[in-house]
């Protein structure tokens, strides 16, 4: 069995971001921010930061680059869908990658939404919200 929502029993839903570049991290969090008071947003400065924090905290949702310098998005995406500790968390890729091959090789691994940079901040609220809604309701 994956990892309950609200673990902490705080109400609280993490959301962690895994992008390396430090002005989209925060651009990400200060756009996640706006889901409001009841999320926490973490930030991983690569995929290996993000397997370093994973483990640390129950989240509800995980939003990734797919170009990243040590783990790419893909292999934290395979990571965590294969994992029996990760696999239920829903997962967001956000990339420069917008070809369909991309998008479908993505989505195949498992993630569960697929948003091309620049991204628009109403889609990604909107697809974060979705599945919060849905790990709430899980």
């Amino acid at each position: 069995m994956g990892p309950c929502p609200d673990v902490e029993g705080d109400g609280v839903q993490r959301i962690l971001i895994v992008e390396d570049s430090a002005t989209m991290r925060s651009l990400l969090a200060s756009t996640l921010e706006g889901l409001g008071a009841g999320v926490e947003v973490r930030e991983a400065e690569s995929g290996f930061d993000a397997l370093r924090i994973l483990p640390r905290d129950a989240f509800d949702l995980i939003v990734t680059d797919i170009n990243m310098p040590d783990i790419n998005g893909l292999e934290l995406v395979s990571f965590v869908k294969t994992s029996d500790a990760y696999r239920e968390i829903p997962l967001i890729i956000i990339s420069t990658e917008g070809s369909d091959r991309d998008r479908a090789k993505g989505l195949e691994l498992g993630a569960d939404a697929y948003i091309v940079k620049p991204f628009d901040p109403d889609e990604l609220v909107r697809t974060a919200s979705e599945l919060l809604g849905k790990q709430r309701e899980g």
